[in-house]
């Protein structure tokens, strides 16, 4: 259910799987995403599953409606049930105990925490988020409220790789203009992104140097969701909180 778990100096981290959930073909099993055309009584019964393996209170994690921007939202606890939830790519927090979530099925997950100035914060990194700037954003966010580049633990999870991100020639291009770490080619020898790549070429140059990502490709990997595999498919999570 857990595919991977850590903890560092206080912060936790994690990121699912695919297994060990209830819903049913071809979101099987552990389905976390709401708007993918799951039933939903199996995304809350997930959720519940995931949040009390790792520990937390299901109703107390905090999810995003995410757009592949680059809006980031500084919170203090779950959204009301009177509004929806806002539109945003990351999400960042000075309540330790308060878990944050973001959803992926190929896209880069980006956890983050400096445990010293008590800053946790979750990102969603797909290409257009990535090139739009989504990670620079939260981390001025984040020092906006106290943390330190240097002092933050940074985590990216189960992603397609650059192996197997194929895109046209044009849009490497594009993509690599923005970040030129991100210009990749596939094992085939066509034309790639590696988010992945970019993401921590550009954590690196804010500063942040306690970094590790997934090995975990998830086209590659049947024990993850991927939407360029399957289209029709569940979601990934990556969940952070500190003590």
């Amino acid at each position: 259910m857990i595919g991977q778990r850590e903890s560092a100096s206080g912060a936790h981290f994690g990121f699912t799987d695919r297994w060990g959930g209830v819903s049913a073909a071809p979101y099987e099993e552990l389905n976390l995403g709401g708007a993918v055309g799951d039933d939903p009584d199996a995304v809350r019964t997930n959720r519940d599953l995931a949040a009390k393996s790792l520990g937390i209170e299901p109703k107390g994690v905090v999810w995003m409606n995410q757009v592949h921007g680059a809006d980031v939202a500084v919170v203090d606890g779950p959204w009301g049930s009177s509004a929806p939830v806002p539109s945003v790519d990351a999400v960042v927090t000075t309540r330790r105990g308060l878990a944050l979530a973001v959803l992926t099925a190929d896209c880069v997950p980006v956890l983050l925490a400096d445990p010293v100035a008590g800053v946790a914060a979750a990102a969603h990194a797909g290409r257009p988020g990535m090139i739009a700037g989504v990670v620079p954003a939260v981390l001025r966010a984040m020092t906006d409220l106290g943390a330190e580049p240097s002092r933050i633990v940074a985590r990216t999870g189960p992603t397609v790789c650059g192996r197997c991100y194929e895109v046209p020639e044009a849009m490497r291009a594009e993509v690599s203009a923005v970040e030129p770490a991100a210009y990749a080619e596939t094992s085939w020898g066509t034309p790639a992104v590696d988010v992945t790549a970019g993401v921590h070429a550009q954590l690196d140059r804010l500063g942040v140097r306690d970094r590790e990502q997934s090995p975990v490709c998830t086209l590659e990997s049947r024990d993850h969701f991927s939407y360029r595999r399957d289209r029709t498919t569940g979601r990934l999570a990556g969940y952070v909180w500190l003590d």
